[in-house]
């Protein structure tokens, strides 16, 4: 299970809900309704409403949820409205562009450190445009426990990823955002969320296949 008792599938459609709602256009009706949204994101009608009622209980029959509520409940429920602290193992070209990217705010999130093999304890990199510190590996037990951190991010390849989960675990991480092409195994307690940008570009590259073989 998840966040709050709810299931990992359900917690990984929420973000989308959210994402959804705030697309809309001001100025548009202040209600929506679970059938609405579930024909916007091309999901079942009964899965959107078992999802949203795991965070909300205002939605009514034939008025559905007042969108402004809902985005607050959805922020509130994913931790959206409290800045949480992460931290990313691996500062190559990816880890690096993760790094000095301030969008996370918006979902909740700030990366406020990066760690990395190639970083000694005898001097600590600097990230040249945020100014965020890159650690040694032996510091990330210490730099969790001072700091609460509780989110991890993985962008090292993929030989070394399994390692590092289990050095984020170790020290005390809970949810990692998962970069490397590859399966992580965790306890039951772990929420992992994979970004497999090779599998996605597959995806891609299959679909484009089919709608051109339409043509």
């Amino acid at each position: 299970m998840g966040l709050h008792g709810i299931s990992k599938s359900t917690l990984s459609r929420l973000p989308v809900y959210l994402e959804y709602l705030k697309s809309l256009p001001e100025g548009g009706p202040p209600n929506i309704s679970a059938t609405i949204i579930a024909s916007a994101l091309g999901l079942g009608e009964v899965q959107v409403r078992k999802d949203l009622a795991s965070v909300s209980t205002a939605g009514k029959p034939k008025i559905g949820y007042l969108i402004r509520d809902l985005i607050s409940e959805l922020e509130s429920f994913l931790g959206y409205d409290n800045l949480n602290s992460a931290l990313i193992v691996g500062v190559g070209k990816l880890g690096r562009a993760l790094l000095e990217y301030d969008g996370f705010a918006r979902y909740g999130i700030e990366i406020i450190a990066g760690f990395d093999l190639a970083v000694t304890s005898e001097q600590d990199a600097m990230d040249e445009k945020n100014r965020k510190p890159i650690y040694p590996m032996s510091k990330l037990p210490g730099f969790c426990r001072e700091n609460a951190v509780k989110i991890g991010v993985i962008a090292v390849p993929a030989a070394a990823a399994q390692q590092v989960c289990d050095q984020m675990i170790k020290s005390g991480i809970l949810a990692i955002l998962n970069f490397a092409p590859t399966h992580l195994v965790t306890p039951e307690n772990i929420l992992v969320r994979n970004e497999n940008i090779a599998v996605s570009l597959a995806m891609l590259s299959d679909h484009l296949a089919q709608q051109l073989q339409e043509k």
